[in-house]
């Protein structure tokens, strides 16, 4: 299986709208660069039409001229270990790779490998995401994270206490990948599962719900995750603007979900909202 690494150069205000309508149209993972930024998508999925018709349609703020590069699987660790550094979220988590040291001091530590998933950490929503874990109780909980990715929030959930964790995710290689990392970071009580909201039909209730995907995504998904979330227990999201932050909360509500915090970087929100009790 092969990808399609494009490069894009836009300033960070575009980069950010591009990045968020490339996810539209499957592209999983996204790194920056010095003048824009990089998306890749699985080969046969991507379509140059469509990728011109994005861009075309900010034209009025400029060119952003782009370039295609395609990359075989086995080959993606060497791109991203260019560029990877270690990270460190809220003075308390390190995300890393395995080649770099652990460092000293800090309370959690995540080792990831992202072979093509998203979500290493280093993107606003994953950040915020984990920084609003750090704020809720885990312990003994059960956890679902929808959209895992790598698995780094599910990996967080289980080094946080959690006593049960599902990941989900659409994308195989994306599976395999969240196994794999949760395997690295020794994860005994996390379960990660191929496919879409459809997967958790049957599934016993959740204490804490993680959504890290798209605006579009999450408000189609939203009523099943208010049906299997405890009453009172809180449903965490993120992948959306700070513009669109409104639409979700009205679509909360009519759910009975209710909106309680939230905290932003370049523009990217995470929300917190809470099951209220059933009358």
């Amino acid at each position: 299986m092969s990808f399609i690494e494009v490069t894009v150069t836009a300033s960070p205000e575009y980069a950010e709208i591009l990045i968020a309508e490339l996810g539209e149209l499957g592209f999983d993972t996204f790194q920056d660069t010095d003048n824009g930024f990089q998306g890749y998508i699985e080969e046969e999925r991507f379509s140059e039409d469509a990728l011109q018709e994005v861009l075309e349609r900010y034209s009025f703020a400029g060119e952003f001229p782009y370039q295609t590069k395609s990359i075989a699987k086995q080959n993606w660790n060497e791109e991203w270990e260019k560029n990877f550094e270690p990270l460190l979220i809220a003075e308390k988590v390190s995300v890393r790779a395995d080649f770099h040291p652990k460092p000293e001091g800090i309370e959690y530590d995540i080792v990831i490998t992202p072979k093509m998933s998203f979500g290493t950490g280093h993107h606003e929503t994953t950040t915020l995401m984990i920084e609003n874990q750090l704020t809720l109780d885990h312990a003994g909980k059960r956890v679902l994270d929808m959209g895992c990715g790598t698995g780094i929030l599910a990996i967080m959930a289980e080094q946080l206490g959690a006593r049960q964790v599902l990941a989900v995710d659409i994308e195989d290689w994306t599976v395999e990948n969240a196994r794999e990392n949760a395997e690295r970071n020794n994860c005994t009580t996390l379960e990660v599962r191929l496919g879409d909201a459809a997967v958790l039909q049957g599934e016993a209730p959740f204490d804490l719900i993680l959504a890290n995907i798209n605006r579009n995504v999450l408000l189609e998904d939203m009523p099943v995750y208010s049906q299997l979330l405890l009453d009172g227990e809180p449903l965490v999201l993120s992948g959306f603007y700070t513009e669109d932050l409104p639409i979700l909360q009205e679509r909360a509500a009519e759910l009975g979900l209710i909106f309680e915090t939230s905290r932003n970087k370049n523009n990217w929100v995470s929300a917190i909202f809470r099951k209220t009790a059933t009358k």
